[in-house]
């Protein structure tokens, strides 16, 4: 019999019971609890009991047997990064996990960062690098030697042609198409259904078809 690890969820949201439900069908991990800044304790998520909040990590590690590890279950790109830096200010020790659910197809040298959640369906081609603590939704597609930066995300059915490169904490719509080569900056937002024909810079908010830039945004603006 597989000896599972012990880990913990960092939210409590829609968004965490997808990652549970991913982590269920991995069947690698097991979930100890769930951690949530905007919850109470003992509350109880999918069946798991809320253990504290983030900033109560170290004397929940210290109360837990062999458990030093978790996923950051939060949709938000820019929530996430806060999440982990908080969490690693709290333990440096801390560590984080990936979660593939099975269906999902990866090709070959392929790298995949840590605290990153790959959805039901998803389809990295070959030579792609995914970056950390990225989301990865339903059926996306990344096409081989493409780049997705640290905390980033790809909605449900978003395809990618080969060398696409995305940066960091940057959000692709549900069902977007971006052609082969383009590049998108950090911190920025392609909106859903666009069709992506040219370079998009950092800190923009971009939709259409063909998408275009509509305005410049903050960094850490709320987008869902």
């Amino acid at each position: 019999m597989m000896c599972k690890e012990n880990i913990i969820v960092f939210g409590g949201s829609d968004h965490s019971r997808l990652t549970l439900d991913i982590i269920k069908h991995e069947n690698k991990f097991n979930v100890i609890g769930i951690i949530d800044d905007g919850l109470e304790t003992n509350e109880v998520v999918s069946g798991l009991k809320v253990l504290g909040k983030t900033e109560d990590l170290y004397s929940i590690l210290l109360s837990l047997k062999d458990v030093n590890k978790g996923i950051i279950a939060i949709g938000d790109n820019h929530s996430r990064l806060l999440i982990a830096n908080k969490i690693k200010n709290v333990n440096k020790n801390f560590s984080f996990v990936s979660t593939l659910h099975p269906s999902s197809l990866i090709g070959s040298d392929v790298t995949i960062g840590e605290g990153t959640i790959i959805a039901a369906g998803v389809i990295i081609n070959n030579d792609a690098s995914i970056g950390k603590h990225c989301y990865l939704a339903t059926k996306a597609s990344i096409s081989h030697d493409s780049i997705l930066g640290d905390f980033s995300s790809l909605g449900p059915g978003v395809t990618t042609g080969g060398n696409v490169h995305i940066g960091s904490c940057t959000t692709i719509g549900l069902g977007a198409n971006i052609l082969n080569d383009k590049v998108i900056g950090n911190h920025t937002i392609i909106g859903s259904g666009c069709l992506v024909v040219t370079d998009f810079e950092d800190y923009v908010v971009a939709y259409g078809v063909p998408a275009k830039v509509i305005r410049k945004r903050e960094k850490g603006e709320k987008y869902l």
